[in-house]
């Protein structure tokens, strides 16, 4: 049963129209007074408000209905196509049998909000069809922000209560395989889309439920777009290509919503086609354009507590896989250890990313992160193995105006006494503030890196004058 059947039972059905609800015209003809005016406004108001919460009403208590009937079913884990026409015909039949007090045009859009409550992300569907939103921001029921081109900006979108949000919630886990209840208030999970999706549910959040969704866009961003936008220069491009080609190490710090992923997806651009790349991601978002690409997410535990399979199983994994790239989405705990194992054990040309302020910064958080892994090692002995393993650190940085952009290209020479070297290659420089918006320009420090000297041994000729040039564009 599709729409079209459920607006034919919507025809058929003959919509009784109160008498009270129809504004009487004076018997004399005459024009009303003022007063009368100002009466006959305010019950007007008085009538649309009554109306509304009627309609919530009835639709809260169907949707209720509908839930229950999906999980007893157990429709909520059915392909898309098959609760689709489930809760068609769940609406249809209510529609046909019911004597529900709306008036036609109220009938189909009840059919079509509580489509889209069951299928779609309910009073947030809107904002998914936005492609300019990044981020949504469900604070409480009655509260919701979104991320537009990196502004946060409140919404009028509401919930009708907490419970509401909650069904949401329930379900939208349900349809990804997870679990979220009082038992287990938190969840992290991932839409066939591709977006993000954070919620929890009170004690963890003292003022009810919340829900974060992170989005992606549908279609990559090459480098190509990247330097359109302004994130880095054709310069740079071409130097971190030709780290890629060389089969350098690179690792991409920056803070949360950086764009630290997008990054990493455009530079693997320039990974050889023939060659066999493996990501390892804890949520997968890198989109790449090569076709010989082995994609590898983790999984948490179930209810039970078992099952989980972590980022340091995963790469541990990879490495039986004959992997000539391995491309790991972020480091977060002891996986970091594995991962520089594997850039010092002959899998160079690997890249990752990491939440940090400088890249002076990762390199202490790297050595944090190789300690969780819970194998007693001296400082020293952790730094020798991160400089040893990585060539180029690439910091990217979110600015207040929202846009984001490379901060400094960096590249590891060294260890002196217990502290890493670092030199930068290209820095971005600003300049000023012009209508909100931060202006600079990225700029060569003049430091010929050791990468040139290494592609000149290859018979790859790079003009050492492009590292003295001023201005990087």
């Amino acid at each position: 049963m599709t729409k079209r059947s459920i607006r034919a039972i919507l025809k058929k059905k003959t919509i009784k129209v109160p008498q009270d609800r129809l504004l009487k015209k004076p018997s004399n003809g005459q024009p009303t007074s003022d007063s009368t005016n100002v009466s006959l406004g305010a019950a007007a108001l008085e009538q649309r408000a009554s109306k509304k919460l009627e309609y919530q009403s009835i639709k809260g208590g169907l949707h209720e209905r509908l839930i229950d009937d999906l999980n007893n079913a157990g429709m909520l884990i059915r392909p898309d196509d098959e609760l689709k026409q489930y809760v068609e015909e769940f609406v249809a039949g209510v529609l046909e049998t019911e004597d529900i007090p709306l008036n036609q045009s109220e009938r189909i859009r009840l059919a079509d909000e509580l489509l889209e409550e069951a299928l779609g992300s309910g009073p947030l569907a809107p904002l998914m069809g936005d492609p300019a939103i990044s981020d949504i921001l469900v604070n409480r029921f009655d509260t919701v922000y979104v991320e537009r081109f990196g502004v946060l900006e409140p919404t009028d979108i509401r919930f009708r209560d907490e419970e509401h949000l909650v069904r949401i919630i329930t379900r939208i886990a349900a349809r990804v395989g997870r679990r979220i209840d009082t038992s287990s208030p938190m969840v992290d999970a991932r839409l066939p889309d591709g977006s993000r999706v954070n919620a929890t549910l009170p004690p963890v959040t003292l003022d009810g439920p919340t829900l974060s969704i992170r989005r992606f866009g549908r279609r990559r961003l090459t480098s190509e777009n990247l330097v359109r936008l302004g994130m880095f220069s054709e310069q740079m491009l071409k130097f971190l290509e030709l780290c890629v080609v060389s089969r350098k190490n690179i690792l991409i710090s920056g803070g949360t919503g950086s764009g630290k992923s997008t990054l990493l997806g455009a530079v693997s651009e320039s990974i050889p086609p023939q060659e066999r790349i493996i990501t390892i991601e804890d949520a997968a978002e890198l989109m790449l354009g090569q076709d010989n690409v082995i994609r590898m997410e983790t999984r948490a535990a179930n209810v039970e507590g078992q099952g989980q399979i972590s980022q340091r199983d995963l790469v541990v994994n990879a490495l039986r896989m004959r992997p000539d790239r391995i491309v790991m989405g972020e480091v977060r705990a002891g996986e970091a250890l594995d991962m520089l194992q594997a850039m010092n054990t002959g899998h160079d040309g690997s890249l990752t990313t990491i939440h940090a302020n400088s890249p002076r910064d990762a390199f202490a958080r790297l050595e944090t992160m190789v300690m969780m892994a819970g194998m007693d090692l001296p400082s020293r002995a952790i730094r020798e193995q991160a400089v040893s393993a990585i060539s180029m650190v690439v910091h990217v940085r979110r600015y207040e105006d929202g846009t984001r952009r490379i901060e400094r290209i960096a590249e590891v020479v060294g260890l002196e006494g217990q502290t890493p070297q670092l030199q930068d290659i290209y820095v971005f420089k600003q300049i000023g503030k012009e209508e909100n918006r931060i202006t600079g320009r990225f700029e060569a420090t003049g430091i010929v890196p050791r990468i040139s000297n290494e592609l000149a041994a290859r018979g790859i000729e790079i003009s050492n004058q492009k590292f003295f040039e001023r201005d990087a564009q």
